[in-house]
């Protein structure tokens, strides 16, 4: 999957209908442009490519106030709205995501139930700790340790630290939501602002014009 959907989708979705810049600057306040690919010229290049895919609906509406053409709204369709959440349970599922796009799920997470994200989570520690088994199964030597496999075992116990330190991760967050941490859907009203009108990003991207 990639991330810079999941992204966009989500962020044109809590506003309803939202422009370019709108979604790039609560992006970047995210930090997105940092970990993950983004930039201002991925963030376009979706929208109007989930635009011709039938995601999303392209509204033309007044011309911006510094002049230029008039400034294009979008917004998810029914098949938007379907993608958006397939990409959002894959993200939370799978435990072999990327960062960015395990991170862009994490970023959405309260717009699933509280009960479907928690069930989410636990699979995706199930198969972290099924892929920690594998490694170990088929990858340990018979005899001796990783160390007397010189740097290449390296990479197994990269492998097994990162299936640990993942499930330990998601298992705290687990832990969280039955704790009853954030307003997830369903449960009452939440800000869809990341930044109210008129106040800087101070996390923006400098503009290279």
């Amino acid at each position: 999957m990639s991330a810079i959907r999941l992204l966009v989708l989500g962020a044109v979705r809590q506003h309803g209908r939202a422009h370019g810049y709108q979604v790039r600057n609560d992006l970047e306040f995210w930090g997105a442009h940092e970990w993950s690919n983004a930039k201002p010229g991925s963030i376009y290049h979706a929208l109007k490519q989930m635009a011709k895919q039938g995601l999303m609906l392209a509204h033309d509406v007044a011309p911006s106030t510094v002049g230029g053409p008039p400034r294009t709204e979008y917004e998810l369709t029914g098949a938007g709205e379907e993608e958006f959440f397939r990409l959002l349970r894959e993200a939370l599922l799978r435990h072999d995501q990327k960062v960015d796009e395990l991170t862009a799920g994490v970023g959405f997470i309260v717009d699933l139930p509280r009960a479907e994200a928690i069930d989410l989570l636990k699979r995706r520690v199930s198969a972290l700790e099924e892929w920690r088994a594998e490694v170990t199964r088929h990858w340990t030597p018979p005899e001796g340790t990783p160390e007397e496999w010189g740097h290449i075992g390296e990479i197994m116990k990269f492998w097994v630290h990162s299936a640990d330190s993942g499930a330990e991760w998601t298992r705290g967050l687990i832990e969280r939501l039955e704790g009853g941490a954030y307003v997830m859907a369903g449960e009452g009203e939440r800000s869809v602002d990341v930044l109210p009108d008129g106040v800087p990003n101070p996390y923006a991207a400098p503009d290279k014009d």
